[in-house]
């Protein structure tokens, strides 16, 4: 009967424990990123009362073998398992709100340790930086002035990544213009065309550049920069900034270009001299109206940035003033041979364990990392019919354990009473 009792006691403790994962999992439902737990049970180690026997013989005469006698001593907690299954997204409206979908964790630090969630309620500190909701800094890859990510984009190049909102992008001079469409093969020698191009110096000043084209022969053109606003006058002889020969073949594609491919000026603005180079590849002289204008210029004026977005590797594209798009960073997602591994160290984090593995980072949506869905939160993955199915299941096998308890000790008390 001691044994008994012992062993009831066992099994209240153990559904105790059974109780508040199951409470805690309750209570945690609507916390984002949230990985529920579970308890599993194993028996405790049985007291022998008789050994097993041997056979010894198959005659009628001999004695068959026996089974051994044990007496089971209770219940014990085997395992409590973090359940690592994705939780459901929600849609939020904050740009900073990103979350995995699929497997993966987010990388953070408090500049002394390096910790891993899924939950990506992340925001812009005061100095720029991407940061979680405690001021932890968010790992990645930043980018280069030029919006260039890092080629090797592993552990060894982590770091936090800014997002200075309010930032400037300075000015690019152009020096690539392109043109497209067509000029007239029907038009007669000595017609005129007329048409511009907006360019911009190294401060980010902008000039018209006004290009005369005129046929000059069959299949020829030729094109002259006849005017640059904004610039100084031009070199003479010749008087112009810049003219060449475009011939084309029978076909109406371009065939061949004589004289320069440039337009140069000098800026009233104090900016460097302009050197663009013009790309006539992709003008055509078939029948038909002459149409020819501007297709690629490069360059830009001075812009700030005004906002940004994710995509689904977790690159940062920050949109500016000027109309400019770049890369800002890239977030670093690391995943682990054994998630399940991992040991929870409190406010939705989790730290590396023995028995994790080591974390392999890097970017989303490669080798196994889930991609990254933006202007999203992830949801806990608390089930509560099956809570509430183990809740109730817990809480009888609590009863029947005190049960036995109370059981015992009538049996102890009519022990007891032999004495009477």
């Amino acid at each position: 009967m001691m044994r008994s009792l012992f062993s009831a006691v066992s099994g209240l403790r153990a559904h105790q424990t059974r109780m508040d994962v199951i409470g805690n999992n309750i209570a945690n439902v609507n916390t984002p990123g949230y990985k529920s737990s579970r308890v599993t049970f194993q028996e405790v180690f049985s007291q022998t009362l008789r050994g097993a026997s041997s056979p010894t013989g198959t005659n009628m005469q001999e004695r068959g073998g026996t089974n051994p006698l044990q007496v089971g001593l209770g219940v014990t907690i085997a395992s409590i398992d973090t359940i690592q299954t994705p939780g459901n997204l929600q849609p939020t409206s904050r740009l900073t709100d990103v979350a995995i979908e699929g497997n993966g964790f987010f990388v953070v630090s408090d500049g002394g340790r390096q910790a891993y969630t899924r939950v990506g309620n992340f925001t812009v500190d005061g100095d720029g930086v991407l940061v979680d909701y405690e001021g932890r800094k968010v790992l990645g890859w930043s980018a280069d002035s030029a919006g260039t990510l890092p080629a090797d984009r592993s552990e060894r190049n982590l770091g936090p990544i800014t997002i200075a909102v309010g930032s400037n992008m300075p000015a690019s001079a152009t020096k690539n213009v392109s043109w497209i469409k067509n000029l007239d093969a029907e038009a007669a020698v000595g017609t005129v065309k007329t048409t511009t191009a907006t360019v911009y110096d190294s401060l980010g000043a902008t000039h018209v550049v006004t290009i005369e084209f005129r046929k000059t022969a069959m299949n020829e053109w030729s094109w002259t920069a006849t005017a640059v606003t904004g610039a100084a006058s031009p070199p003479s002889p010749p008087d112009n900034y810049g003219n060449g020969i475009l011939q084309f073949d029978s076909s109406g594609a371009l065939s061949s270009t004589a004289g320069s491919t440039q337009v140069s000026f000098n800026p009233t603005t104090g900016a460097a001299p302009v050197a663009i180079d013009m790309d006539f590849d992709s003008v055509t002289q078939v029948a038909g109206p002459t149409t020819i204008e501007t297709g690629v210029v490069d360059g830009w004026p001075t812009g700030t940035l005004e906002s940004f977005t994710f995509d689904s590797t977790g690159t940062i594209s920050g949109f500016y003033s000027n109309g400019m798009n770049r890369v800002l960073g890239q977030i670093a997602l690391a995943n682990f041979p054994n998630p399940g591994g991992l040991q929870k160290a409190g406010k939705s984090l989790f730290v590396e364990s023995n028995n994790s593995g080591d974390p392999d980072i890097g970017v989303a949506g490669t080798s196994g990392r889930g991609t990254i869905a933006p202007s999203s939160l992830e949801m806990s993955n608390v089930d509560l019919a099956e809570e509430f199915t183990q809740m109730i299941i817990t809480q009888r096998g609590f009863q029947a354990n005190s049960r036995i308890i109370t059981v015992s000790d009538e049996l102890l008390q009519e022990l007891v009473n032999l004495k009477r």
